[in-house]
């Protein structure tokens, strides 16, 4: 895990030394886009949509910083008898992105926390208490223009063994597709 992590940090660090992508008068921007996806393990939930909001500075053509936030509504679903309940998402986030062409390909991440909002308890029939939040993630791959981006992404938040009920683990996390618009904001 400690090579992983080196090797990430080792990758942005080139890829913000590396001069190439985006036009200059696009330097700070807001992104504004909606997702949807299916719930991975979907053992608590079946579904989620949701909204991205985020600033993005870019330290270089090719390399983005910023804050990302938004809400993600997971459907809860029936499993083994539990009738378990819908709930929300609201991640507080660094948004890091690599742009290698102007436009094209691209790479991505936002890591943070992400609350849990919705009932108190995991399911309707049940006396476990939902979790409130963990550590969240979202890695993405997707295509850019200088107005658009498409990307598949994976959402989660790791809530370790919070809300689990007998055999069934509480799971916050989703494989589904985004699109967003870029609001230019100048350099």
């Amino acid at each position: 895990m400690k090579q992983i992590k080196r090797t990430v940090f080792a990758l942005l660090l080139m890829s913000g030394a590396m001069v190439s992508a985006q036009d200059s008068a696009y330097t700070n921007m807001i992104k504004i886009g909606v997702n949807g996806g299916a719930a991975l393990p979907s053992e608590n939930a079946s579904a989620n949509v949701g909204i991205d909001l985020a600033y993005q500075h870019l330290v270089t053509p090719g390399f983005g910083l910023g804050v990302a936030t938004g809400y993600n509504q997971f459907f809860g679903k029936e499993n083994n008898g539990l009738d378990n309940n819908d709930f929300g998402v609201v991640p507080v986030a660094a948004l890091l992105r690599y742009y290698p062409q102007t436009i094209g390909f691209y790479l991505g991440t936002d890591l943070g926390y992400g609350f849990i909002t919705g009932d108190d308890k995991v399911a309707s029939n049940s006396l476990v208490e939902r979790p409130t939040g963990g550590l969240y993630i979202k890695p993405e791959i997707g295509y850019h223009n200088i107005n658009w981006n498409i990307a598949l992404q994976y959402t989660k938040v790791f809530t370790s063994n919070e809300g689990n009920i007998g055999s069934q683990d509480y799971s916050v996390g989703a494989l589904g597709l985004g699109i967003g618009y870029n609001l230019p904001l100048g350099k």
